[in-house]
């Protein structure tokens, strides 16, 4: 055969993979918005469990929701995996208020995960304001100590990406109570974590880093009207005293569960692709963007293959993860378990920004993976899937740590995301079915690929 016909042969086979590649993108879609389940998912999730704080009865009944689903697809393995998580619960309901001369404010709050609570009286003082934890050590011992300090910077409103904006602010909600503890402060509350100006306080984890039990302080947010408000209260009397009450308590660690589904592959079968999301959820709403969406979308992956009778090359796993807001400690032991059994993950995928539209995927990888997935963009614009970036993924599949790994997060439109995060409001009338799914089928999309094409 002469080299005018090999090169011909193999720019036939290439239209030839392309169409195919077409086509299968084509079916996942169609079949994702027209027959999904996993909105129906999210439904049982959200309303009939409700909120699935790790170590809490619901999230103990997450855990057999989506094992029981799992069963039903028909997939070779679904099996949980041990994980010991912190219980740590927020007890009554907070209360927060100021005096304005002699009206009583009320104030929405919520306790930061892993604060310990007031006493039960409540706690007393008055508040110097700052917007940032370099701010306060400019201020010096003297200037804190015995007062609340309040964390109010808020997010950086030019910034497109929704993430860059928070990523800009959480260190005032995850080491506030830390650097003020240092400096003698007697708590500390910080404006919630969003654009928006709603009467919604945000919790969220915190962590009080290297100091003694002894020193800890409460810690909690306020809403970012109540932030609005304060700010301006203080500039008009610098004496202003705060009260809150927390109830919260630390009650040690408990058992409970990853929970794995798993289709075998048909050629590589040691060779294993992951596609997940967390099972856990804060305890002020049902979780339903956070991340309800992500578990039920990585479910969604399996049914779909299982539904177009695709048999993976690679073994494809859906993984969903306990723990991921108060402690990462699913997707750590999902890891640790992998290094004993010495797996080799080639590819893993994680939903857990919510689900909003699908605009694309972040990636950690080297050059020329980065680029094969270039090379795939066209497959993905006429579903108006546009970005591809090398960014962070996920902080359930950071941890995985494979000789060869290439790691993808879905990237949804993130301009409504922290209307919702870790916020009462995060309920499942939040989340539209039609874009939950496309989320679904975008995921779907990318693990064929990279099965059908491996990484390099």
């Amino acid at each position: 055969m002469n080299k005018f016909a090999i090169s011909a042969l193999l720019f036939t086979s290439i239209l030839y993979s392309q169409s195919n590649d077409q086509q299968m993108l084509k079916n996942i879609y169609s079949l994702s918005l027209t027959n999904s389940k996993c909105y129906p998912w999210l439904d049982d999730l959200s309303n009939k469990i409700g909120s699935r704080m790790s170590g809490s009865v619901g999230a103990e009944k997450g855990v057999a929701y989506v094992k029981a689903q799992l069963e039903t697809l028909g997939l070779d393995k679904v099996y949980l995996q041990e994980v010991m998580v912190p219980k740590w619960v927020r007890g009554e309901k907070e209360t927060a208020y100021f005096f304005d001369n002699k009206t009583k404010v009320s104030i929405p709050i919520c306790a930061l995960g892993g604060s310990i609570a007031t006493s039960k009286n409540g706690l007393t003082a008055e508040v110097i304001e700052v917007h940032s934890l370099k701010e306060l050590e400019t201020l010096g011992i003297d200037k804190v100590k015995g007062k609340i300090v309040f964390y109010n910077r808020p997010f950086e409103a030019a910034n497109i990406d929704a993430f860059k904006s928070y990523g800009g602010c959480v260190d005032q909600r995850y080491s506030g109570a830390e650097k003020a503890a240092k400096m003698g402060a007697v708590a500390t509350i910080v404006r919630s974590m969003g654009f928006r100006l709603d009467d919604f306080p945000h919790t969220g984890a915190q962590s009080y880093g290297d100091l003694p039990r002894d020193k800890y302080i409460p810690t909690a947010a306020i809403s970012t009207n109540a932030a609005e408000l304060l700010s301006k209260k203080l500039k008009e009397n610098k004496g202003l005293k705060f009260f809150m009450k927390l109830s919260c308590e630390n009650l040690g660690e408990v058992l409970s569960y990853n929970v794995i589904g798993e289709i075998t592959g048909s050629e590589h079968p040691e060779k294993i692709m992951i596609v997940g999301g967390h099972l856990d959820s804060w305890d002020l709403a049902d979780g339903s963007h956070d991340d309800g969406a992500g578990v039920v979308q990585s479910m969604e992956v399996l049914e779909l293959f299982k539904k177009l009778n695709y048999k993976p090359k690679n073994t494809i796993r859906a993984v969903l993860f306990m723990n991921e807001e108060f402690g990462g400690r699913g997707g750590r032991k999902y890891e640790e378990l992998s290094k004993q059994n010495k797996e080799n993950h080639i590819f893993a995928l994680e939903s857990d920004a919510g689900g909003f539209s699908p605009r694309g995927f972040s990636f950690e990888c080297n050059a020329t993976n980065f680029q094969k997935v270039t090379n795939w963009k066209y497959l993905f614009e006429p579903y108006l899937i546009h970005q591809f970036f090398i960014g962070h993924t996920g902080s359930d599949i950071e941890h995985l740590t494979s000789a060869k790994i290439v790691k993808a997060g879905l990237i949804p439109d993130s301009q409504r995301y922290f209307d919702y995060h870790h916020a009462a409001n995060d309920t499942f009338d939040a989340v539209n079915k039609r874009e939950l799914e496309l989320g679904a089928a975008t995921m779907a999309s990318l693990m064929y690929l990279f099965d059908q094409y491996g990484i390099d």
